[in-house]
């Protein structure tokens, strides 16, 4: 084929895209416009597309980022990644990562038979953005301590019983808190027949469904007075960046500190590695570098961002890579 008729095709390739989408002709009206069969504006049409002429963008707040999609999940080896737009304040972040996590939820094949859950606010406003009936019915487990104390009380109980509710099936929570003060006292509550059934049954779950939160004073084991802000400082020198269902981890994904982590109420992230479905929901740039452990060290098969903690993955995988 001739340099002029390449040429020739790409500027009837460009026309036709240009009548298809610009001005909304029908393949029929643009072929008589280009004298040509409604077959070639077809091709010409798909041409385009594949040759990067057209850039389809859908703008909508919930649509997802389907490149960025397939290549966390290429690059971290996930099941699956869903990343929906940044952009706006944080509560709005948060809200769209929350309402894509029950959007995956509802479509989740196969369904689970026990759900294991952790707490945060990111995972209430999935329970809250969850429509009735999302589930068959299935039991809800909650896998670590709660908060006895803060600005939202029985917020982990509320999460996994408004989740089971939801798909009307039943729960199982854990009442005790998320780190005790002593270790001793721990391992006694940890021994108590009722506590652990709760944590055999957790082990059980075929899908856990887990938040992070980030190791600064803002954690809600800060706000809920389990641990002060020498305690955060301590695990920022012990390499922590952040904590997931209580416990503190390094970028590599290991605990930060034995003797929080002996205090911390909860099936252990070797119990969570074990699940066969795993799904991390995170949002906004505090959370950045725990997501990255997250994604490195296996603790989820599922993981569900923004489009900056996306961005922020990738751009840190590109980097090891070229190390």
């Amino acid at each position: 084929m001739s340099g002029k008729t390449v040429l020739d095709n790409e500027l009837l390739a460009v026309r036709a895209a240009e009548l298809y989408y610009q001005e909304n002709k029908t393949q029929d009206e643009i072929g008589a416009i280009l004298h040509i069969t409604r077959w070639k504006v077809g091709r010409l049409i798909t041409q385009a597309r594949e040759q990067g002429i057209i850039r389809i963008e859908i703008s909508h707040p919930r649509a997802r980022r389907l490149g960025m999609e397939q290549d966390v999940k290429a690059a971290f080896s996930l099941e699956a990644a869903i990343v929906v737009p940044g952009g706006g304040d944080g509560a709005d972040v948060a809200s769209r990562v929350a309402s894509a996590a029950a959007d995956y939820l509802v479509a989740m094949r196969p369904y689970s038979h026990v759900l294991g859950v952790s707490w945060g606010k990111t995972l209430h406003q999935v329970a809250q953005a969850l429509p009735a009936g999302w589930c068959p019915p299935l039991r809800v487990v909650q896998v670590n301590g709660g908060v006895s104390h803060s600005a939202a009380p029985g917020l982990a109980a509320e999460t996994a019983t408004m989740i089971a509710a939801k798909a009307h099936g039943e729960v199982t929570l854990l009442p005790t808190p998320a780190i005790l003060e002593r270790r001793e006292t721990k391992e006694a509550i940890e021994s108590d027949r009722s506590i652990r059934g709760v944590l055999d049954h957790a082990a059980t779950a075929d899908t856990h469904l887990f938040s992070a939160g980030p190791a600064s004073e803002v954690s809600i084991h800060v706000q809920s007075g389990y641990l002060k802000n020498t305690d955060i400082q301590s695990l920022q020198q012990s390499g922590a960046v952040g904590d997931v269902l209580g416990r503190y981890i390094t970028p590599e994904g290991t605990i930060a500190d034995r003797g929080l982590d002996k205090r911390t109420l909860g099936i252990s992230l070797d119990t969570l590695r074990e699940a066969p479905r795993r799904i991390a929901v995170v949002a906004g740039p505090e959370k950045h570098p725990v997501a990255l452990a997250i994604a490195r060290s296996g603790l989820a098969t599922v993981m569900i961002m923004d489009e900056g903690t996306a961005t922020f993955l990738l751009g840190n995988h590109t980097q090891e890579v070229s190390a």
